[in-house]
């Protein structure tokens, strides 16, 4: 199992451990329970979080045991964010988010065999814990000189903000649940992001403190960012949610699709499960036809099927082809076409006027003498037909499940209208 360390190196998904002679020595002793947490402080887990989620089913598929925590405790409180606290949200919604992010979490997990994954929760070793209690067995054990050189607590304590004590006392309740599952499940190794570094150690040192000669580890992977700056997980909508209700397939689909070619190359090694052969091949097509956007199009397939199944992927690739003329529009099911048009430019019309003025309406003719060139010329086409008088409106048995027109100008400019009731 040492080489799962290597292999993690490959794909840059190694930023720092504890001691990374100790681990591999630990990975080759064998078997290993790891964990990893996340915070249900919202209804859904983003693709920031697939780095975490990926990362324990390649552990798992390498021989360790996982366990997946979604902090019923934790995200009654939050990690300190840099600039600003956190809303608190009330117990009963945690309680419903929890449920979500354990429903998202356990497909990318296998729960039967000698590794079996474990799905696992902190309010059971919290809900019962008194105050006094808290801060007896486990606050006392902490010093506030080390946590106050967190780089989240030291950012927030130079800035008008400030930080209040609930959330300075994060890293306590996180240091807890790795000596919790350190008991409960033997557990010796903890799993993160290199932004979570001083929450991770801060657990190894109390497990250190109570439990004298306990091995145990720490992993984190790097932060992603874009090649531009702009934070990795972030489209021009806002964040690209696992929730098909909040992010639809589609959207999910076409924010892979739409990855800056100067980041595929990383974002491929550290979220793909292709080969080292197959990945590489496909960054060698990326530098000689990006045009082509292979690397892409296989990781906007691959997470795709993973997040929202084979059948959403197919159905999405379907009307990204046709969108664009190369598939027939009306076999589109009427949820991923408005899916996808919700995600072009579109107008909301009560009545339908003549082609030109509503490539005009749409965005996609600056006049209606542009528009009318466009026709003339041959480059206007109402759900995939050409338009050849641009003077004529189309009928109501035009549109698509009673609802939809597709414009397009050329081949890639594309736009629809919605006909509502007046």
């Amino acid at each position: 199992m040492t080489d799962i360390v290597d292999e993690l190196k490959w794909r840059g998904l190694f930023a720092q451990s504890t001691d990374e002679d100790a681990l591999r020595k630990a990975l080759a002793d064998g078997p290993v329970t790891f964990y990893c947490g996340f915070d249900p402080t919202a209804a859904s887990l983003h693709v920031g979080h697939l780095v975490q989620v990926l990362t324990m089913r390649r552990l798992q598929l390498a021989g360790l045991k996982p366990l997946a925590l979604v902090g019923g405790a934790t995200g009654q409180i939050g990690d300190p964010r840099p600039t600003a606290e956190r809303t608190l949200n009330d117990p009963e919604t945690i309680a419903a988010w929890v449920q979500r992010l354990r429903g998202q979490i356990e497909p990318f997990l296998t729960f039967e065999g000698p590794n079996a994954a474990t799905m696992v929760n902190n309010l059971d070793w919290t809900a019962g814990l008194s105050a006094i209690e808290f801060l007896r067995d486990i606050g006392k054990h902490f010093r506030v000189n080390k946590m106050l050189t967190k780089d989240s607590v030291a950012r927030r304590l130079e800035s008008q903000e400030g930080i209040s004590y609930t959330e300075f006392s994060y890293q306590l309740l996180q240091g807890m649940d790795f000596l919790e599952l350190y008991r409960r499940h033997g557990c010796t190794l903890q799993q993160g992001g290199s932004d979570q570094w001083g929450n991770l150690t801060a657990g190894i040192d109390l497990i250190h403190r109570l439990e004298p000669g306990a091995a145990v580890h720490a992993l984190a992977t790097p932060l992603m960012v874009k090649a531009d700056g702009t934070k990795f997980g972030k489209s021009e909508s806002g964040a690209v949610w696992l929730d098909p209700e909040m992010t639809t397939p589609y959207a999910f689909y076409q924010f892979w699709l739409n990855v800056d070619d100067r980041d595929i190359s990383t974002y491929m090694r550290i979220l793909s499960f292709r080969s080292r052969e197959e990945l590489e091949e496909l960054e060698k097509l990326t530098e000689e036809r990006p045009q082509a956007r292979s690397a892409q199009r296989s990781l906007a397939e691959e997470l795709t099927t993973l997040v929202h199944g084979g059948e959403q992927c197919a159905a999405v690739i379907a009307a990204s082809k046709a969108l664009f003329g190369q598939g027939e529009l009306g076999e589109l099911d009427e949820a991923t076409l408005s899916a996808a048009l919700s995600e072009v430019p579109h107008a909301r019309v009560t009545e339908l006027g003549p082609v030109v003025d509503l490539l005009v309406e749409v965005g996609l003719s600056a006049s209606k003498s542009a528009a009318r060139r466009t026709v003339k010329e041959g480059g206007a086409y109402v759900n995939n037909a050409k338009v050849t008088d641009g003077e004529s409106a189309p009928s109501a048995d035009e549109l698509l499940h009673g609802r939809w027109l597709v414009l397009r100008r050329g081949k890639k400019n594309l736009a629809a209208v919605e006909v509502t009731a007046g």
